[in-house]
């Protein structure tokens, strides 16, 4: 027999839930050790109910959407519903089981009130090396094992004791055991608070109250969602694109198709015809495709609620084992996300004709890395730094495209201060700023790339993963698509060279690495756009005068 609730206490419980996620992610972010976390935010946590649902999920990375519930449940799932003990904290990081590359640990952990499994809390982070055959994480990788160390379900903390074995193997297995383990206790901090604040939530209005509050909430958002998807056209619809390669020496395409099937208020995200899993590091964990397809389909559906266990009932995935979105070892998966932004927009592009209005041309759709390693005189300690550079958006039906924004994967993930990363590495910024030109003309204009370039000032390393310049971000409905990404090392120099994608090349010290990257694509036509808009983009510089000459005539 179900227990009503009052409204207000649902409300009141769902907004409980959700601070207490946000406070667990304020704990990790204010108590992390590395830039990457506490500046960059790469980190997302979420509080589970009893059954691995998700009550409450803080803001952080998009692409981890409905998926730290996969680590809880597959460890249940080998161990038994016996293995949740109070007190303990688990961690995983296998990627055929999260989903993501070895650097995004995952650690969890169950929460008791009065001797009853109430719930879990769980956490995810980068971490900046976990002992891959290069410094950071490799680019040209091919295999799982050249990746790093790859921990299936252990615990870390056993009946508020740490596992000392477990936490050794880690800091012998990786390059910076100082900072990794400030980082994991971070997080172990951050699991723990989070199961005390679901118990206080669970002591408060009391665990039937809460049960039932999560049954009204859940059941919201599921008639919410089957209401907009019933509103679409039944039928088929289909987008496909390209990842330039899997970044090896082989430049051969990497082909992404989808088929988008509405029967009613269900909706089918079918994968299955895209590429075989590649031989380099672009492939992914089930897990990781599920949330892409459910980042597509939220960004259509549902942008404005919260997810919880109640999202994505009307939804189902097809994916194929042995594909890159479906990956099996010894797959290289160390950067499985180039093929999921580039798969989250074209969800836009399929729907595009039944929902013209919700939808935005594609944006710049890479994380677009710059990783550096090497030794730091000043400190006197080596450093690795991974950072996304930012680009252009798409343009919607009322709206140009927003500039200088992390790509859809990453969500709130942010790019390093010029101050933060001068101060902790051997760099300095010489140059900052927007991409003129680099976004998509329209009706509504895409949003610009931007322009960072590094002079070295110590010997060091690069590694580079850009990706989308087969597929550029391409415009909709008449508008046109943004330029494509380009990185140069050394300038105006004799040996100037472009590369778009490296592993670990050798720079010298006032060597200098440019980055441009991709602007968005535009919506409608472009002579249709305001002549007060164009002026603007010129004055303000995002448009050249001749460019402006040429496409709008102005």
């Amino acid at each position: 027999m179900s227990t009503s609730v009052d409204p207000v206490v649902v409300e009141i419980i769902r907004n409980a839930l959700t601070s207490a996620a946000d406070d667990m992610n304020a704990s990790l972010i204010r108590s992390a050790y590395t830039p990457i976390i506490y500046e960059g935010g790469d980190c997302v946590v979420a509080l589970l109910d009893d059954q691995h649902h998700v009550l409450g999920q803080s803001a952080g990375l998009p692409i981890f959407l409905g998926n730290l519930e996969m680590c809880t449940l597959a460890t249940e799932e080998t161990f038994g519903r016996d293995v949740w003990q109070p007190g303990d904290v688990w961690i995983l990081n296998d990627s055929y089981i999260g989903g993501t590359h070895l650097n995004d640990v995952t650690i969890f952990g169950p929460v008791f009130v009065e001797e009853s499994l109430v719930g879990f809390t769980a956490s995810r982070a980068h971490w900046i090396d976990v002992g891959s055959k290069d410094p950071g994480g490799p680019m040209d990788s091919t295999s799982i094992f050249q990746e790093g160390l790859r921990l299936g379900p252990q615990k870390l903390v056993e009946g508020g004791q740490p596992v000392r074995a477990i936490i050794d193997t880690i800091s012998r297995n990786v390059r910076f055991p100082y900072p990794t383990t400030g980082d994991m206790h971070a997080m172990i901090a951050c699991i723990e608070m989070g199961q005390v604040r679901l118990a206080e939530i669970v002591r408060r209005f009391g665990l039937e109250t809460l049960r039932a509050a999560r049954d009204e909430i859940f059941a919201q958002t599921e008639r919410f969602e089957r209401e907009v998807v019933a509103g679409i056209p039944d039928g088929l619809y289909e987008a496909e694109g390209v990842l330039d390669n899997d970044g090896l020496a082989l430049d051969e395409p990497i082909p992404v198709k989808l088929k988008i099937t509405i029967a009613g208020d269900s909706i089918d995200f079918d994968v299955r015809e895209s590429a075989d899993q590649a031989h380099g590091p672009v492939n992914c964990g089930v897990a990781q495709a599920v949330s892409a397809c459910r980042v597509g389909y939220k960004l259509l559906v549902s942008p404005d609620v919260p997810g919880n266990g109640g999202s994505f009932r009307p939804m189902t995935t097809q994916v194929r084992e042995g594909s890159v979105f479906g990956a099996v070892a010894p797959a290289a998966c160390q950067w499985y996300f180039s093929h999921l932004g580039l798969l989250i927009d074209l969800v836009a592009k399929a729907m595009a004709p039944a929902m013209p209005g919700a939808v935005a041309a594609a944006s710049h759709g890479d994380s677009m890395l710059v990783q550096v390693a090497g030794h730091d005189s000043r400190v006197g300690r080596d450093y690795v730094s991974l950072e996304a550079t930012l680009g252009g958006w798409g343009a919607w039906d009322g709206s140009d495209g927003e500039s200088a924004l992390i790509n859809n994967v990453n969500g709130s993930l942010k790019d390093l201060p010029i101050e933060v990363f001068e101060t902790r590495y051997p760099f300095r910024i010489s140059d900052y700023r927007l991409r003129p030109d680099s976004a998509g003309d329209g009706r509504w204009r895409g949003g610009v790339g931007v322009v960072r370039e590094y002079t070295v000032l110590e010997d060091c390393t690069v590694s580079l993963w850009f990706e989308r310049s087969r597929t550029k971000p391409w415009g909709i409905f008449g508008g046109g698509e943004g330029v494509g990404p380009r990185v140069v090392i050394n300038p105006g120099r004799e040996d100037e060279r472009e590369v778009l994608k490296s592993n670990g090349t050798p720079l010298r010290a006032g060597d200098v690495i440019r980055c441009e990257t991709s602007g968005g694509g535009g919506f409608g036509d472009p002579r249709e756009r305001d002549r007060a808009a164009v002026e603007s983009d010129v004055l303000t510089g995002l448009v050249s005068p001749e460019r402006a000459a040429a496409v709008y005539g102005r």
